[in-house]
């Protein structure tokens, strides 16, 4: 008998816990807010299954809780959920503003990159219709370059490790985190409450 294929992409790993847990995960819809650390009891339940990796299971599950439509779903009178469906506790106002702001984050990055590609697009059509001349023409006056956002710097990026106390600028006030997990400039990190999050470096802060 020949072993299951391993599954190696996200979007299938979903589909497949959509799959094994229907009152749990869902692929359209609205979708419903999951219980607090089910990636423990995903793990625990999936322990001999040989389709995924407890690593797949991880990247998969931080997909689908970064997705729009599941920060949408999390919103206070909403129940969070186990693998079961059942429902086990609320969602709090401090979980929401989170969402909201991951949310706000995703939605200003996928705007900036189609500002991106359509300026690159323009820029090709432009350049390909503009006659060539040989006679010098006073540049235009260009923009003032805004100033890029302060990053953490290298130095500083590379003493950051998993189970580290940070400081998270979410929202207005930072809040405490522990680092859970590293990959290049982004960081997941897991705040007081539970709730995990993946932010850039430059939203990361040692604490003094």
């Amino acid at each position: 008998m020949s072993e299951p294929e391993k599954l190696t992409k996200s979007k299938d790993v979903i589909a497949y816990l959509a799959e094994q847990f229907p009152d749990c995960f869902s692929l359209k819809g609205d979708a419903k807010p999951l219980k607090i650390g089910i990636f423990e009891d995903l793990a625990k339940r999936l322990e001999n299954d040989e389709k995924v990796s407890k690593t797949r299971l991880r990247t998969a599950l931080r997909h689908y809780t970064n997705s729009w439509r599941y920060l949408y779903s999390v919103k206070v009178g909403s129940q969070r959920v186990d693998l079961d469906g059942n429902e086990v506790e609320a969602v709090t106002e401090e979980h929401q503003q989170h969402a909201q702001e991951t949310l706000k984050e995703s939605k200003a990055k996928v705007a900036e990159k189609n500002k991106a590609a359509a300026k690159a697009t323009a820029k090709k059509a432009q350049a390909k219709d503009k006659p060539k001349s040989t006679a010098t023409s006073k540049p235009k006056p260009t923009k003032k370059p805004s100033k890029p956002k302060v990053k953490l710097a290298d130095v500083e990026l590379n003493k950051l490790s998993v189970g580290q106390q940070v400081q998270v600028k979410a929202g207005n006030t930072p809040m405490s985190a522990t680092i859970v997990e590293l990959d290049k400039d982004d960081v997941q990190v897991q705040l007081q409450n539970g709730l995990t999050m993946k932010v850039k470096a430059d939203k990361i802060f040692l604490r003094a």
